[in-house]
């Protein structure tokens, strides 16, 4: 296998190039492909399926920042992703997966196309829960809009994995609870994800990841919920005549400002779930609880303390903690994530942790269920 170097990292073949990326195999330690590839992007933008496409110094930097830091917080929430690690500054490594052709549309208010589509809903018309809609990616027909009943009878089989019913009413749960994650971190910055899409892959292991690139081309984001002040590549789609060099300025700040803003979507977390016992005889209870709430990677602490026997040193410990809440659930998993509930209200870290368990809970039953009915 020939080799050559992209972004300090030595690749193979070209495995698939796009209008925005490359995709580059990277070779095992006996010259053969390994499980990883190189993704990396282009100083390009484009819409219409590519019939509009400039140059744009930058973008690639900017494209791979906003792509890492998205990845970063959907990892840190649990959900399965293909993304690895950067890999300089345009490109990152991913698990390499065989692609579902689908694009995975989540839109919290009605806008773009899908005005055009369904003529009579207003502008802004709210979603609640999110609208999921499919298109199956094909840039000669303007990627279709395909119904559920449509991808099952594609009959797609990707390392293994035929994408039946399960297969899409997973992906269907995981694109909601990716647009969720990220609607909920979005808004801890006062802006409004108004819509996004995603695409899946099917690792070799024969695992559903999300996968590709989520970057400012992914979505629509207004700051404050007003479309005036729109930093996506709607701007692109929307300039009409000669795109000029202060056009491509003014775009390429706006995915600068959306990476910068990134940083802030992870804060340390700034708070603790305290298990009080009323002697060291409910260490053993307690600890169950305290693993429960770490495995949400919550800083928690025990304290033995009686309210009973020593009301006023239990009342001094309270006032350390103060502005604590309080509720009471006696099973360990319950009152972890009784507290975690509670902090979740106002961290969205905290929040993403939980809606991925939903996910998980729903994912592990559809498997279990599989397995039975194919025994």
């Amino acid at each position: 296998m020939s080799r050559k170097d992209i972004s300090g990292h030595a690749v193979g073949s070209l495995v698939i190039e796009g209008k925005t990326k490359r995709v580059w195999d990277i070779p095992s330690g006996d010259g053969g492909s390994s499980s990883f590839v190189l993704i990396e992007s282009k100083d390009r933008i484009t819409a219409g399926d590519g019939a509009k496409a400039h140059d744009l110094t930058g973008k690639a930097k900017v494209s791979n920042a906003t792509n890492a830091k998205v990845f970063q917080i959907l990892n840190s929430a649990g959900l399965k992703t293909a993304f690895v690690k950067p890999a300089g500054d345009n490109a990152f490594i991913a698990q390499k997966c065989q692609m579902v052709p689908i694009e995975w549309v989540s839109r919290r208010l009605a806008t773009g196309s899908f005005l055009k589509r369904h003529p009579g809903v207003p502008e802004g018309y709210r979603f609640n829960p999110p609208l999921q809609e499919t298109f199956f990616k094909d840039d000669a027909n303007h990627d279709p809009q395909w119904s559920e009943q449509q991808i099952v009878s594609a009959g797609f089989c990707f390392n293994g994995v035929t994408i039946g019913k399960g297969e899409v009413d997973y992906m269907r749960r995981a694109t909601i609870c990716v647009f969720e994650v990220l609607e909920r971190a979005w808004r801890s910055r006062n802006c409004a994800l108004i819509d996004m899409k995603i695409e899946f892959g099917v690792n070799n292991m024969g695992q559903i990841l999300v996968a590709d690139v989520i970057d400012s081309d992914s979505w629509r984001l207004w700051p404050s919920g007003d479309k005036r002040l729109m930093k996506d590549k709607q701007v692109y789609r929307n300039i009409t005549g000669e795109v000029t060099q202060s056009h491509l300025d003014e775009i390429k700040r706006n995915f600068e400002w959306v990476a910068e803003q990134l940083d802030h979507l992870t804060p340390p977390y700034r708070c603790m779930v305290v298990i009080l016992m009323g002697s060291p005889s409910d260490e053993d209870h307690c600890r169950k609880i305290m693993e429960c709430t770490r495995a949400l990677e919550i800083p928690t602490q025990m304290r033995v303390t009686s309210a009973h026997k020593g009301t006023g040193d239990t009342m001094s410990i309270l006032a350390d903690y103060e502005g604590l809440g309080c509720t009471t659930v006696i099973h360990p998993e319950g009152a972890a994530l009784a507290a975690a509930q509670i902090l979740g209200l106002h961290n969205h870290l905290i929040w993403s942790k939980l809606r991925v368990r939903q996910l998980q809970a729903v994912a592990s039953l559809k498997a279990a269920d599989k397995k039975l009915r194919e025994q």
